[in-house]
C-alpha cells in the first residue's frame, strides 16, 4: 500500500524550496503525492504559481482559494484561518498518511494546525533556523506541531532537539532549493532567456546591461511602519550606481501593500534611468537571472541560501533575516542609504563570483527527504525528549 503523501504550497518561495522533494515522491513507488495550492500561489498578480506547478506535470493537484488581499496584519490573520478552514476539509476527503509542510510563512501555520488536530502526521522542512521576527515564531510553533523534521543544517538539528523534539525523527538533509541551484546550472549554466518578452516588466533599461544588480526587499512584519522609509534607504543608494538594476515585487506579507505602492511612485513619479521593475519568473529563469548577477540587495533569503552556493555576492539590509546562518557571500548592513550604497560598491569590488558555500546543502535534500519519508517511523503522539 503506498503512503499518500500530502504537500501544502501557499506562496512563489513555498514552491521553490519543495519542489526537488515534490519530483522525487511523484516518481517513488511507494509514494502518492497530493499536491494543495493555495493562497497567493493561485492569484496571477503574485506570479500565479498553480501555472508553473501545472506545468511541471504533477498528476493529483487540488487548489484552495483563501488569500484575503490587502496585505497587513489583519487579512494575514484572516487568510490563516481560512486556510485552517478549507486545508481541514480538503485532509478528511483526501485523507493523506503524512501532510508536508515548508518553511515559516503565516500560511504554513494554517497546514500544521489543520493536519495536527486530524491526528494526521506532519512532516516540516527547514525548521530550527533563526530569523528574529514573525517567521520565526511561526516556523518554532510549526516545529512543535511537527513530528518529521527536515532540516537544512547541524546548527538547526540542535535546535529543534533542544525544543524537545525526537532526535531520531530530526534529519538533516539540507535545503531542496539547493537541488534546483544545482541542477539548474549543470542543466542550463550558459542559457539565455529573453527577459524582457518573456517576463514584461516596465522601467528604464541602459544600453549596457550585462552587468546588473538585483534588489529584492520584502516588508518586516514587526516594522510596517517604517516600511516605506526602509524602502527609500534602498532606492536612495541604489538610483546613483552607474549599472542596471533590477528591482523585483515583494512576496505577499503584511506591509508588502506599502511596498508595492512605494515601487509604483517611484516607477512613475521619478522614473530613475537605470532601474527595471519585474513581477516574478519562473524558479529556473530566477536561478540564472540571479547567477547572472554582480549581487543581489535587500532582505530575501534567497540572498543568503542560493545565492551563498552560487557565490553571488549580497547586501543583506536590515533584521528581516537576522539570526539566520550565512555564508561569507552575505555583507549585513542596517537600512541606512549611505551604508548600503558602500556595501554594493564594496561587493563589486570582488570583480567577480566568491567561492561557492554549501551551508544550506550539497544539492541532493528532495532525494534525502523522499527515502526518509518513504520508510520513517509515522506517529503524531508527542513525548518529551529532553
Amino acid at each position: 500500500m503506498k503512503r499518500k503523501i500530502c504537500a501544502v504550497i501557499t506562496a512563489r518561495p513555498s514552491y521553490s524550496r519543495i519542489r526537488t522533494a515534490l519530483e522525487a515522491i511523484s516518481k517513488h513507488d511507494g509514494l502518492e503525492l497530493v499536491l494543495v495550492v493555495s493562497a497567493s500561489a493561485m492569484l496571477y498578480k503574485y506570479g500565479k504559481v498553480i501555472d508553473i506547478i501545472r506545468e511541471d506535470g504533477y498528476g493529483s493537484i487540488e487548489t484552495v482559494f483563501n488569500l484575503v488581499e490587502g496585505e497587513n496584519l489583519l487579512t494575514s490573520v484572516k487568510t490563516t484561518a481560512l486556510g485552517m478552514i478549507e486545508l481541514a476539509s480538503i485532509f478528511a476527503r483526501i485523507k493523506p498518511d503524512v501532510v508536508l509542510t515548508v518553511a515559516d510563512r503565516y500560511e504554513t501555520i494554517a497546514t500544521a494546525i489543520a493536519a495536527s488536530y486530524m491526528n494526521i502526521p506532519l512532516a516540516h522542512i527547514q525548521g530550527g533556523e533563526v530569523t528574529g521576527n514573525i517567521d520565526e515564531k511561526v516556523r518554532h510553533a510549526v516545529t512543535k506541531f511537527a513530528d518529521i523534521h527536515f532540516v537544512a543544517t547541524e546548527k538547526a538539528k540542535e535546535r529543534v532537539i533542544r525544543m524537545g523534539e525526537n532526535p531520531e525523527k530530526v534529519f538533516v538533509t539540507g535545503c531542496p532549493s539547493i537541488d534546483i541551484v544545482k541542477r539548474t546550472l549543470n542543466e542550463k549554466g550558459s542559457a539565455k532567456f529573453d527577459l524582457f518578452s518573456k517576463y514584461a516588466g516596465v522601467g528604464n533599461l541602459l544600453a549596457n546591461r550585462d552587468d546588473y544588480i538585483i534588489v529584492l526587499q520584502h516588508p518586516v512584519t514587526a516594522e510596517i511602519d517604517a516600511a516605506k522609509d526602509h524602502l527609500f534607504h534602498t532606492y536612495n543608494a541604489v538610483k546613483d550606481i552607474p549599472m542596471q538594476i533590477y528591482w523585483l515585487w515583494p512576496n505577499v506579507d503584511a506591509g508588502s501593500d506599502i511596498i508595492s505602492k512605494s515601487i509604483r511612485h517611484i516607477r512613475e513619479s521619478e522614473s530613475p534611468p537605470n532601474i527595471y521593475f519585474l513581477k516574478n519568473l519562473t524558479p529556473d529563469d530566477f536561478i540564472l537571472f540571479l547567477n547572472g548577477s554582480k549581487c543581489i540587495v535587500g532582505n530575501s533569503s534567497v540572498a543568503i541560501r542560493e545565492a551563498s552556493f552560487m557565490g553571488v555576492p549580497a547586501v543583506n539590509i536590515g533584521t528581516r533575516q537576522a539570526g539566520r546562518e550565512r555564508g561569507f557571500n552575505v555583507v549585513d548592513v542596517p537600512y541606512d542609504s549611505t551604508r548600503i550604497k558602500k556595501a554594493i560598491n564594496d561587493a563589486l569590488g570582488h570583480r567577480g563570483k566568491l567561492t561557492t558555500d554549501a551551508l544550506y546543502g550539497d544539492g541532493s535534500a528532495g532525494q534525502a527527504i523522499t527515502d526518509i519519508i518513504a520508510e520513517v517511523d509515522l506517529t503524531f503522539e508527542k513525548r518529551l525528549h529532553y
